[in-house]
């Protein structure tokens, strides 16, 4: 048993603990927490409720207002891992400097970055992304169609992101890509820049954005990407998904080709 006094002894510790990560808690109990226990009692997911939501309050064929209505769920309802407001500037921000005819996105989810790429894509420009979890696609196949981008647009590739990449060229025409998009798990950043430079799938100066590198983190993506001398790297403070006391950030690469 533990005495009272050493109970006592502990509190401000443990108090200040909870001060310090308060954040991280709220965002465990809304990200895991309430999911769980809402998966089990309407017997649908929270993909499946959020899409419901947009497809009731967002207006069809307007990508800016259906981001706009995830952005409420997200804030008001449930937590979605999804691009949002900031790192949403700074894909805005590149693809207007940029403006490139041939994007790759890893990691559709529920379709939100595919939306916010697609809207600022210039004409003639065609989107490939790439989903692993084919409930996740089929919601997001809604979400993109609702938003008014045709399958020659934007096409939505369901497998494995390594499974996908070696036959994105063969299969899906894509010779290369001027820029990327990765939103999938972080451990596979690494793995999935390596295939497309391996499958010769990066055109040079293309640009690769990568989002949330400081926080789950993508430590072993970043060392490489400014030590193995192709880019040009450096990553933009931001904050995670719809909690902003999580300080997080954006990876922007731009390949250079060299060795």
């Amino acid at each position: 048993m533990v005495s009272p006094a050493i109970a006592l002894a502990f509190l401000p510790f443990i108090v200040t603990l909870l001060i310090r990560y308060r954040h991280y808690l709220v965002l465990l109990y809304r990200a895991v927490l309430v999911a769980w226990l809402r998966d089990r009692l309407t017997g649908t997911s929270r993909e499946q409720r959020a899409f419901q939501y947009v497809l009731a309050h967002a207006i069809p064929g307007d990508p800016h207002h259906i981001l706009q209505t995830f952005d409420q769920w997200c804030y008001h309802c449930e937590h979605l891992s999804c691009a949002h407001a900031t790192p949403g500037r700074i894909v805005e921000r590149v693809l207007l400097e940029r403006a490139p005819l041939r994007v790759l996105e890893l990691g559709t989810y529920c379709g939100y970055g595919t939306v916010l790429l697609a809207q600022g894509l210039p004409p003639g420009a065609r989107l490939y992304t790439i989903e692993g979890d084919p409930r996740h696609a089929a919601v997001a196949e809604k979400v993109i169609r609702l938003a008014g981008f045709s399958e020659e647009m934007v096409e939505l590739i369901v497998g494995p992101s390594e499974e996908v990449i070696p036959r994105l060229r063969e299969k899906h025409g894509l010779v290369n890509a001027n820029f990327v998009f990765m939103d999938h798990w972080k451990r596979s950043y690494l793995r999935d820049l390596r295939l497309l430079e391996s499958h010769q799938l990066l055109a040079e100066g293309a640009t690769i954005l990568a989002d949330n590198v400081l926080f789950p983190g993508a430590p072993h993506f970043l060392q490489y990407a400014k030590t193995c001398g192709k880019y040009h790297c450096r990553v933009h403070r931001a904050s995670l998904e719809y909690f902003r006391a999580i300080p997080d950030g954006i990876a922007e690469l731009r390949y250079t080709g060299t060795h």
